[in-house]
């Protein structure tokens, strides 16, 4: 099930990235487009006409295509506060103190981010920046066959830990009772979500970037979703902001001959479950390592209840990847930049020092991922694609923006003012030049 390839095969292969635009659409996905529309549309064509309905049409549009696209429409599409403080006081004692400490770890984690508004008057007058919460923004929660409220309190509780003033979820319903998963709503609650909205795909996206007569516009979208729904955030950005395209999840393991086998593969196989697109990769340069892992999870798997996820995922986008040296999987690590990179190795702070392209990095085998997904305290939102070499896990920066402050002196204005006409006129603008100009001749 798990293969074992070297170095240079995984790099013209396994960890060679494709570009967005030449991934394959299974035929599936086509021939369920063509039922819907009477045609074979792209999956970009698909969802412009659905954000140009709700823009258009609104809430009669929304409810038309979650009657489509989800099976029913919902009777109300807002979810009445007491329905989603009753599912957490609903849960059994377990899973809501679970919810609870989950939380409260994440926001001691981004409360410790520093958001920090500065002035100097060092520069002629008053010259700084303040930090701003954006007013409204909107999460988009999967609903899907793995409901997954650690998403909601990922989001949710570094956007309150910032200051924003409304937070809104929007999550598709289950088709079996056309309600939104009563785990998703504890979550909900426990992260102090203002409003929840039973929509989704790319019509729930429309709905917070244009708004409706229901749904008020957001400020921000964030959140990941299937092919559809990042489709729509890439095309409502600029009506409003957003987090960024998340694509398939992925983890990236370094071991050396003294990682346990079958701690490494019980950690590749928790990733591989997430869905078929996931990615779980070693880098050893143990072969012994390589062999033991391969066994552990062709035992392991055999107990899982995603077992056919698992072993898809695994088939495709799965393997082990014998190095020369841990200093040839830190290299393949950086190249690949990885969303999740874990250090199963005797000195993790030692490679972790090298590390320059990876969305978390995780020391030690006691700091397994799983731990990160659900409580260790950072966001599991984080960069996918190999977007970690330019981009961040969600923060708390991620909820604000920042508003700078000019208040110069009159001295300063006038001694700086000849150098603002010299540049306008260099870039040919005179009426720029001359407002400056003319603060000179009082």
């Amino acid at each position: 099930m798990l293969r074992i390839i070297d170095s240079n095969e995984a790099r013209q292969g396994l960890l060679k990235r494709t570009p967005p635009d030449e991934l394959r659409l299974p035929p599936a996905l086509l021939d369920g487009i063509q039922k819907l529309f009477g045609e074979r549309l792209a999956p970009a064509e698909v969802v412009r006409r659905i954000l140009r309905s709700v823009r258009e049409e609104g809430d009669a549009a929304l409810q038309r295509w979650s009657e489509l696209l989800d099976g029913r429409a919902p009777e109300s599409l807002r979810v009445p506060a007491g329905e989603i403080q009753a599912a957490l006081d609903g849960l059994p004692a377990a899973e809501r103190d679970a919810l609870r400490q989950a939380a409260e770890r994440i926001r001691l984690f981004h409360q410790r981010q520093p958001l920090t508004s500065w002035l100097t008057h060092d520069m002629g007058g008053a010259l700084g920046q303040l930090i701003r919460p954006i007013q409204r923004v909107g999460l988009y929660v999967p609903g899907g066959s793995a409901p997954l409220p650690s998403s909601v309190l990922m989001s949710a509780i570094p956007a309150k830990v910032a200051g924003v003033t409304e937070l809104v979820v929007a999550s598709p319903p289950d088709r079996r009772t056309g309600r939104i998963a009563p785990i998703i709503l504890a979550a909900c609650a426990a992260a102090g979500v203002d409003e929840v909205y039973t929509l989704g795909g790319a019509q729930a996206i429309a709905a917070l970037a244009f708004g409706t007569q229901s749904v008020p516009a957001v400020d921000k979208i964030f959140g990941p979703g299937n092919l559809f729904v990042t489709l729509a955030k890439q095309q409502v950005y600029g009506v409003v902001g957003i987090d960024g395209l998340a694509g398939p999840t992925e983890t990236l393991v370094i071991a050396d001959e003294n990682a346990r086998p079958a701690w490494v593969a019980a950690d590749l196989l928790a990733q591989a479950e997430h869905d078929v697109l996931a990615s779980a990769i070693l880098l050893t340069p143990s072969r012994e390592l390589a062999e033991a892992v391969q066994v552990e999870v062709a035992r392991q798997v055999e107990s899982l209840s995603r077992a056919e996820v698992i072993a898809t995922s695994l088939a495709h986008r799965g393997g082990v990847v014998l190095t020369r040296d841990l200093e040839e999987a830190v290299e393949l690590a950086n190249q690949y930049a990885p969303e999740h990179l874990c250090l199963a190795v005797d000195n993790p702070w030692a490679l972790a020092e090298k590390i320059h392209a990876a969305g978390g990095v995780f020391l030690g085998e006691h700091s397994f991922e799983v731990l990160g997904d659900y409580v260790a305290g950072p966001s599991h939102v984080m960069p996918t694609g190999g977007s970690a070499r330019f981009a961040s896990p969600l923060n708390v920066w991620d909820f604000v923006h920042i508003v700078s402050l000019v208040a110069l002196n009159p001295q300063a204005a006038a001694q700086i003012a000849p150098t603002a006409a010299v540049l306008a006129r260099a870039e040919g603008l005179d009426a720029h030049a001359r407002a400056a100009e003319m603060r000179l001749e009082e």
